[in-house]
This record gives C-alpha cells, structure tokens and sequence, in this order.
C-alpha cells in the first residue's frame, strides 16, 4: 500500500514540474504568434491552393459547399455556366424583373458594389431570375440597361423554372417560390451568396464565431450600422469581397 502512494506522489510531483516549466513556455509562444489557434478552417487546400483570409469556408455535414453545377442563358444570348465564374469572386442573388418589393434594393446595392470593384476583371455577380417565363433575353437585358450594369462579368440568367429553383433551394439553401398571395407573385431570399475563386462558399463570421453564411441584401445606406455600432452587411461584403480577391 505504501509503495502504491509513492507512486500516485511520483506522478503528481512530475504533473506539477512540467506546469511550472512547460505551460508558462506555451502560453509565452501563443501570445507571442508562434502558436496560433485555427478554428476558421481558412487554411483549407483545393488542389494546390490556400486561403490566406480570414473568411470562413461554409460546411455541409462537414465538407466545404461548393456551387453546383449549372448553365443558363444571359441577357446576351450567351450559355454561361459556373465554369464562367473559375477564377472570379463572385456574389450570388436570386431575383425578378417585376419584383415590386426587395429586388430594387438589392439590386441598388448591387450597382453600388459594382461601382467599388470597377476595373477588377476577376470581380463578378451571378443574378438567376425566378421568373423566367416573363424574364427572357430580351427582358433581362432592358434590365441590365435600366440598372446600369456594365461589368461583363455580371450575367442575368433564364432558364428553365424547376431547375432555377432547385438551384435556389437546394444548391444555395436561399428560398424561393412562387406564392400567388404575395406581391409580385413571387417570394424569395433578400440574402447575397459570396462565392470565392475556387467556386466555395465564404462569409465571415459574428461575435460568437459563428459564420454569417450570407449577406443581406435589403440593407440600405441608411442602415449600415446596427444599434450597437457594428459594420452592416454592404460594408462588409465589399471588404470580404476583397479579402478574396487578394487570395
């Protein structure tokens, strides 16, 4: 019995050395830079290339999301499909011409951040119509005149409506659906997707660490700053938007 407590003293006396030594050591490294804890999984890898922001990669059931594949046509003529967008970052919406509500606004901030990335040919948005029995070539491109969309890599999309949807639904979890009893006969999602280079979802995170997902896309200028003075979500697309395209 006696030679069993010398051991449990043994033990206690080495945990109680390597504390005074080892742990101060630790703690000095981590504050010092040396150690640093990754809980934003930035440093995600696809094929050879690296995050290097500090923006968060969104995870279904623990992989990163990745925009499906799609292809539609804009308001050129033109069969664009996320191949198009390799290569870009780009901010993703779901939207209608006739919308009388949210789309305007959306759009509104949209132009806006267009406006702050001219120049940047590796700066893109994605805009898919829910209503694409009304929302043809022709239509999608008065749009885009009535808008003052000028990037080239902003393409308005048509197509066909149960693909459009499932997209919307399934591939980006951001709502839509046609609703009768609301106005404009459509209903759907005011929230922005930010796509980075290697077609992955991104977004930063809240003050529990927590990834935002997406962006809302209703904001107005007015309402920029919440009431406990934290940056809103226009603001901060446009300096996520460039974090990725620094990557």
């Amino acid at each position: 019995m006696k030679k069993s407590n010398y051991s449990y003293i043994g033990i206690a006396f080495i945990i109680l050395v390597f504390g005074i030594i080892f742990v101060p050591r630790i703690i000095d490294r981590i504050t010092s830079g040396d150690v640093i804890r990754n809980e934003s999984r930035s440093d995600f890898t696809n094929k050879g290339k690296t995050a290097v922001s500090d923006l968060s990669f969104i995870e279904i059931n623990g992989e990163p999301k990745k925009v499906p594949a799609f292809a539609f046509k804009n308001q050129d003529g033109k069969i664009i499909t996320n191949k198009d967008y390799e290569g870009k970052v780009y901010v993703v919406e779901f939207f209608f011409t006739t919308c009388p509500t949210i789309c305007p606004r959306m759009n509104k901030n949209l132009i806006q951040i267009q406006e702050t990335f001219k120049g940047f040919e590796d700066f893109g948005v994605a805009s898919f119509s829910i209503n694409p029995d009304y929302d043809n070539q022709e239509v999608l491109k008065a749009y885009a005149e009535q808008y003052g969309i000028t990037n080239p890599n902003w393409h308005l999309m048509t197509g066909d409506k149960e693909t459009i949807y499932k997209l919307s639904n399934e591939g980006f979890n951001l709502y839509s659906a046609e609703e009768a009893d609301v106005a404009g006969g459509f209903e759907h999602s005011g929230n922005f997707a930010l796509i980075d280079k290697n077609g992955f979802l991104r977004s930063r995170r809240d003050n529990f660490g927590n990834p935002i997902i997406y962006y809302r896309g209703i904001v107005s200028e007015e309402e920029q700053v919440d009431e406990d003075g934290v940056e809103e979500e226009i603001s901060a697309l446009k300096q996520d938007i460039k974090k990725l395209l620094n990557e």
